[in-house]
């Protein structure tokens, strides 16, 4: 088992491990959500889950050397991209602060162009660690504004702590995109 594995370093390996079986049971928990919910109400979820899930396998794949780089690179950039463009910014939540809802369109634009500014120049293997966690701070600060709307904005329902999960489901998948990445750039 050892040969077929990507990473070497014990702490890397335990890194990736703990983002996909977390980014793993969050998924978990949105399929129940859409089971729960029924589908009429959830269909979005499920749509997402379907990428986020996508994103793991072949995370999955990539770890245990089934995949090259530049293919993992281009379908994880598409899956993480198209979940942008459905969550934030085809199908948006309500907002009840006119500033968030601003903030978090901005914020998911630039993340879209982000990648896909990453994405056309075709040699992400010059990406830098600074380009890598950029993605990353802006998925988790997308994450905060709708946190902070769906939490304290909002009335608590039965529904509220599975669109919490959902919410940090894409910031987690991709920062185990951006462990991955770094590493490969270290090579």
């Amino acid at each position: 088992m050892e040969k077929n594995v990507r990473f070497k370093k014990k702490a890397k390996v335990i890194d990736i491990l703990i983002t996909s079986v977390s980014a793993m049971v969050s998924v978990g928990v949105m399929f129940y959500a859409v089971v729960h919910f029924g589908l009429k109400d959830t269909w979005v979820e499920l749509v997402l889950d379907m990428f986020y899930l996508a994103c793991l396998v072949m995370m999955w794949m990539f770890f245990f050397n089934r995949l090259k780089p530049d293919h993992f690179n281009y379908w994880c950039t598409l899956c993480v991209g198209m979940t942008i463009l459905i969550r934030d910014i085809l199908v948006r939540a309500d907002f009840s602060s006119e500033v968030l809802r601003i903030s978090s369109l901005i914020l998911s634009e630039l993340l879209l162009l982000t990648l896909t500014y990453f994405y056309s120049r075709r040699r992400w293997k010059s990406y830098s660690k600074r380009d890598l966690w950029t993605i990353f701070v802006i998925d988790v600060l997308i994450a905060a504004i709708y946190h902070y709307e769906i939490s304290v904005l909002q009335p608590v329902t039965e529904g509220t702590n599975y669109l919490l999960t959902e919410i940090w489901i894409r910031p987690t998948i991709t920062y185990g995109l951006v462990a991955c990445y770094v590493t490969e750039t270290k090579e």
